[in-house]
């Protein structure tokens, strides 16, 4: 990371620049495994923390055959069923991608998918196996749309002009439909979260969504991540002095399939928001990944630490 900011910052895996030692999150259990279906996206955001475009191909397709033996390998790893989650680019543009949820659904898994709602998702042929996903599997596929304003002005701003009216399209039909929903949202810099929580309540009202505003995990807003902003190093202390668990940290409980271009098998990802990062490439299985994660990045410090936000549900 070339920020110049932060450029003396974050550099040894095991001390700050202060010298203190630096904080890790050992690997407690899988909650969610995510997989990376391809960085391809419809349209190209201002802040896309992962560089996703209609050009954007450093992550391919994801094949049936790339996450099959990685489903084999939680059922060694974990007794339980778990989360899997479907993130991109936009997860509908893998031709695939309702072939790969069908395989995670009939195992017994949640899947959760990230989703813009725009037209990859409104496509008759993904519809027609979205319709059919739902009556196999009911509440065990979540769909988490992407809305990054309750107003179309701030969503556009960052997704492009009539983007919001897509989504909130693609929205009333994944309601009509009874399909389990989530919206995840952006925390602006000048807006008070509170008054961005009332904001997305109204809209949801508004809207008739079937969205249970009692649930926590129904909204979530998530920090923004600008990596031009100044952000503390976390150290090993600072689990006390801030009254943070390290088990509650979303390393501790995830890890990402991706498939990088050129590459002939998937590699395992400490962290989906740190994809650029050798560092937090941990190998090519499950059971090579589970070590501690070293949070050597602005955004493990921005984003989950002091964030205290997590993609998972």
């Amino acid at each position: 990371m070339n920020n110049p900011i932060n450029n003396k910052k974050f550099q040894d895996p095991n001390y700050t620049l202060n010298g203190d030692v630096r904080a890790t999150v050992p690997f407690k259990k899988f909650k969610t495994l995510w997989f990376n279906l391809g960085s391809q996206c419809n349209i190209e955001c201002k802040n896309c923390y992962i560089k996703s475009s209609p050009r954007a191909d450093h992550f391919v397709y994801l094949k049936p055959n790339d996450i099959l033996p990685y489903l084999d390998e939680i059922d060694l790893i974990s007794r339980n069923r778990i989360e899997i989650g479907f993130t991109g680019g936009e997860p509908y543009l893998n031709p695939d991608a309702i072939e790969l949820a069908e395989v995670v659904l009939e195992r017994g898994h949640k899947l959760l998918v990230l989703t813009n709602a725009m037209r990859p998702m409104m496509r008759p042929k993904v519809q027609k196996g979205l319709l059919s996903l739902k009556q196999k599997y009911g509440n065990r596929l979540t769909l988490r749309v992407s809305l990054d304003h309750y107003t179309d002005i701030g969503h556009d701003k960052e997704r492009g002009k009539g983007s919001y009216r897509i989504a909130i399209d693609g929205l009333n039909w994944l309601n009509e439909n009874s399909f389990h929903i989530n919206i995840a949202g952006r925390s602006e810099f000048s807006e008070c979260e509170d008054d961005a929580i009332q904001g997305y309540h109204k809209l949801i009202k508004k809207n008739k969504w079937k969205i249970n505003l009692d649930d926590r995990e129904a909204l979530i807003l998530f920090p923004e991540m600008d990596e031009k902003i100044d952000v503390p190093e976390i150290s090993k202390d600072c689990w006390n002095i801030l009254n943070v668990n390290p088990e509650n940290m979303m390393c501790a409980t995830s890890r990402m399939v991706v498939r990088r271009k050129n590459e002939t098998t998937p590699s395992v990802l400490a962290c989906t928001l740190l994809w650029d990062d050798k560092q937090f490439e941990t190998g090519k299985i499950l059971k090579d990944s589970l070590k501690p994660v070293k949070l050597n990045h602005p955004h493990c410090s921005k984003f989950c630490v002091l964030g205290g936000a997590s993609c998972s549900a």
